[in-house]
């Protein structure tokens, strides 16, 4: 198990990620915003524009030991609940560092975390783009399984 950080780790990890976000505002054109929480230590919030699913966000959120990021993905499936989450636990063998998971309100969201003795740049840009990649990818499947009948033809 990793040690816990110090509070002269955690501030450069967090000065590093300010400064990446800094400029993945400037120079990612998915990027559309970014923000901090006000109300937690250590959270940011990364807006993204993608095709398939318009907007969505992803959440940072340095810890002692992990950064954990997440998006929420879907709302809880109102039809073909077993298909919808037999096709996300499927997906799921094919992702590096992040799973689909069941959260509140059984909404569904992608999910992981790394070691924060591993965030570097590329390890943040690594997450970013698969993050983004994977929820423009399965989302649209998803979608249309757990709303099946919204999508019907008349």
């Amino acid at each position: 198990m990793t040690s816990p950080a110090d509070p002269d780790q955690l501030q450069m990890v967090e000065a590093l990620l300010d400064d990446w976000l800094a400029r993945e505002i400037v120079e990612n054109p998915t990027v559309a915003d970014v923000a901090r929480d006000v109300d937690g230590p250590r959270s940011w919030f990364v807006r993204l524009t993608g095709e398939q699913r318009e907007v969505f966000t992803v959440r940072f959120h340095l810890g002692q030991r992990t950064l954990h990021y997440e998006t929420y993905f879907l709302p809880a499936p109102e039809e073909n609940q077993a298909l919808v989450y037999e096709h996300l636990l499927r997906r799921n063998a094919k992702l590096y560092g992040a799973s689909f998971q069941i959260g509140d309100e059984d909404a569904l969201y992608l999910a992981g975390q790394i070691d924060n003795a591993t965030i570097t740049e590329p390890e943040l840009d690594r997450i970013l783009g698969s993050m983004y990649a994977w929820t423009e990818q399965y989302f649209m499947p998803a979608l249309k399984l757990a709303f099946a009948s919204k999508f019907a033809t008349e």
